[in-house]
């Protein structure tokens, strides 16, 4: 078949390769210059299989409401005159409770095992180097409240396969010890071997040049100008060059077999326009990356903060920090004062945790952190569409939150069996 995928990301590009492997002719779609430059540019690298709980939680509400009025909360929802918006809200109170929790954990966990899987299937199969580190991810905490509960976050994770494991300080610290100079702060933490980390914008745009060199047709610095149907049916898409002196030109019309729309939280609105209404809403992450002052002192073992609620990843030469989230609209600037008490949080808490291994520095002291802000595609569930819409030969592969790396290879493989008339080897529900 002839398909046409529509978003350039980690999603994107992952199902741009299965489709190749299977056999299909592939067409890409995307607005920016290369693949993976928005939400997929600056995460936290973690392939988080062990640490996937939804943000919807039994305490989720309460905490919600806390961090109203704190500009570097964890979460931080920004009311807004959208309906979408509280639609959104609304479907994710009705989450907020232990069955849904431990219901979308199982969702999240089966996706994870068999994104891993292919994760590790594609590099053996194509060499690509993304700074990955195979040292687990570790997760600390600062407060023993909140330790108490690791243990039955822990058993629940064991529950669906995932071998979480509650150690002490003294062990956390064996396990890592770049964080001996924070150990007064630690109270303990869990540790989980099997995950690791790397650089999602290096994987996929090494595997969106093998797609390419596959004989994959890319067009980048296209924007989406509209779907078309025929009844119910995808009969084509219009596209346009970006560049400004490009916009009154005749629009460029595709047509394909199928067509898959992955465009993280810009699918939402695209789908609309032809009457498929999902509750995906974009959530605005942030990240640091700062250079290694001290390259023997950091961390290489990826690690959470819990009381942050953070994850840092050592990338080479450098310390990739991400964290928070922000629910208030489309907006990606750094150039406002919430978002400039965001990445100073991350700056101030490196600092504090990793004293003087990082050039945590700002401009004016004559730093060069790298601040970063992107839209995670968030679900009510934080459990992503993946599967044909109920209009004919249009299929979705969004709404992947703060999971689109950790899911990215399997999400790809999963979309492109089901294209095929094949079952995916998971317990998941494939919905769109």
């Amino acid at each position: 078949m002839k398909i046409i995928v529509l978003g350039a990301g980690i999603i994107g590009i992952s199902t741009a390769w299965h489709l190749l492997e299977l056999g299909h002719e592939v067409t890409v779609v995307d607005r920016q210059s290369d693949a993976a430059m928005e939400t997929s540019f600056g995460n936290a690298g973690q392939i988080s299989v062990s640490y996937c709980e939804p943000w919807a939680n039994r305490d989720a509400p309460l905490k919600a409401l806390k961090w109203m009025f704190s500009k570097d909360a964890p979460l931080l929802f920004r009311p807004r005159l959208d309906w979408q918006q509280w639609r959104w809200s609304l479907l994710f109170l009705g989450q907020c409770n232990d069955a849904a929790f431990e219901r979308n954990v199982q969702q999240l966990v089966a996706l994870g095992a068999y994104s891993h899987a292919a994760l590790k299937d594609v590099v053996t199969a194509t060499g690509i180097d993304y700074q990955r580190l195979e040292h687990g991810i570790a997760h600390y905490y600062t407060d023993q409240k909140s330790f108490d509960t690791a243990g039955e976050a822990a058993a629940l994770m064991r529950k669906y396969g995932v071998s979480r494991q509650v150690v002490s300080s003294d062990d956390l610290l064996r396990i890592e010890p770049a964080f001996s100079a924070f150990a007064h702060r630690i109270v303990g933490g869990t540790y989980t071997p099997s995950d690791e980390s790397g650089d999602a914008r290096l994987f996929t745009q090494a595997l969106a040049q093998r797609c390419a060199a596959r004989g994959a047709t890319f067009y980048y610095g296209h924007d989406v100008v509209r779907l078309n149907k025929a009844g119910d049916t995808m009969a084509s898409i219009a596209i346009r060059p970006v560049a400004s002196d490009a916009s009154g030109a005749k629009p460029l019309v595709l047509t394909a077999d199928q067509f898959v729309v992955a465009c993280g939280s810009y699918s939402a609105p695209l789908l609309r326009t032809v009457g498929v209404d999902l509750p995906i809403y974009p959530g605005k992450g942030y990240s640091a990356t700062f250079k290694l002052l001290q390259p023997g002192k950091a961390p290489r073992v990826s690690t959470i903060d819990d009381e942050k609620k953070i994850a840092m990843s050592r990338l080479g030469d450098s310390l990739r920090v991400a964290g928070t989230i922000e629910v208030g609209d489309y907006n990606l600037s750094l150039d406002n004062a919430v978002a400039r008490a965001r990445c100073q949080m991350l700056s101030e808490r490196i600092e504090a945790v990793l004293p003087g291994v990082c050039d945590t520095r700002n401009e004016a002291q004559g730093g060069t952190p790298q601040y970063w802000a992107g839209l995670r595609p968030a679900t009510p569930t934080n459990v992503p569409y993946i599967g044909q819409t109920k209009v004919n030969k249009l299929w979705v592969n969004a709404g992947h939150g703060t999971l689109g790396w950790t899911h990215g290879a399997g999400s790809g493989k999963a979309l492109a069996e089901l294209m095929s008339g094949q079952q995916p080897d998971m317990a998941f529900n494939f919905q769109a």
